[in-house]
């Protein structure tokens, strides 16, 4: 792999009600996903991107295929400039927190664990 080439360039998080975790997402990080879609049997919403070309993205997915997890791959989020301002939303959204924003070291920052309303391990890191 060469250094022009992301790792990661997309993700999908499972959810058994795409409204309710469409919600759950726009509330906690203030933002706008759209209208979802139908694609090949599943319901899918995107998160907010501009210009894909070498960022990642990722979407909601409600599908025969996905199903919550709060045990699989965690995905990190970016709280920058600091995390307490997405956290302070989950529980009121409907989420629990299951780890505070915690300091990793003074280089990496913070970071912090959730469980969203469908029952998925989601996680926030930011410098701050």
């Amino acid at each position: 792999m060469d250094g022009s080439v992301n790792t990661l360039n997309w993700f999908e998080i499972s959810v058994s009600d795409i409204t309710r975790a469409k919600k759950f997402y726009e509330t906690i990080f203030s933002i706008d996903m759209g209208d979802p879609m139908e694609m090949m049997g599943m319901k899918m919403v995107s998160f907010p991107y501009e210009n894909m070309h070498g960022k990642v993205s990722g979407g909601l997915v409600e599908g025969p295929m996905h199903k919550p997890s709060a045990d699989g791959a965690k995905i990190y989020f970016n709280g920058n400039p600091n995390l307490d301002e997405a956290l302070g939303k989950v529980a009121g959204a409907g989420g629990t927190v299951t780890m505070p924003k915690t300091k990793i070291n003074d280089e990496i920052g913070y970071m912090a664990f959730f469980i969203d309303t469908e029952g998925n391990g989601v996680a926030l890191h930011s410098n701050s």
